[in-house]
């Protein structure tokens, strides 16, 4: 059993992390967390967007947050980018590394990915 005081230190050094996922900046990234997703590796591409976002000082600018089925379970882990006055980018079968790229490019740079977008996919 921890004490309370182990209990907080806890709390408070992920703070960061919970902020960033409840945030309200202009831009949110949503990670698709159903089953579906999880089994394909959206854990780590959504803990990837989580630091990345954090560690790049785009808090303020930049919502991450999970959501259940998205609905296209053979593109998984899908990643939706939503942008105030813009058509919402859909990443699909995203890595970490890939994350990692779409933070630098799109986030970062204004850029879209397109390679890891849907359309992209040979549907």
């Amino acid at each position: 059993m921890k004490s309370l005081a182990e209990l907080q230190a806890i709390k408070d050094k992920m703070k960061d992390k919970v902020v960033l996922r409840e945030g309200s900046g202009d831009m949110r990234v949503v990670v698709g967390m159903a089953t579906c997703g999880i089994a394909a590796g959206a854990r780590p591409v959504l803990n990837a967007f989580v630091e990345g976002v954090n560690e790049g000082g785009l808090a303020d600018k930049i919502t991450v947050s999970q959501t259940g089925c998205i609905g296209i379970c053979q593109y998984e882990p899908v990643v939706e980018v939503f942008e105030a006055g813009k058509e919402k980018i859909t990443y699909v079968k995203m890595t970490a590394e890939k994350a990692n790229e779409v933070i630098e490019k799109h986030l970062k740079g204004g850029k879209v990915v397109e390679e890891y977008t849907i359309a992209a996919s040979k549907i």
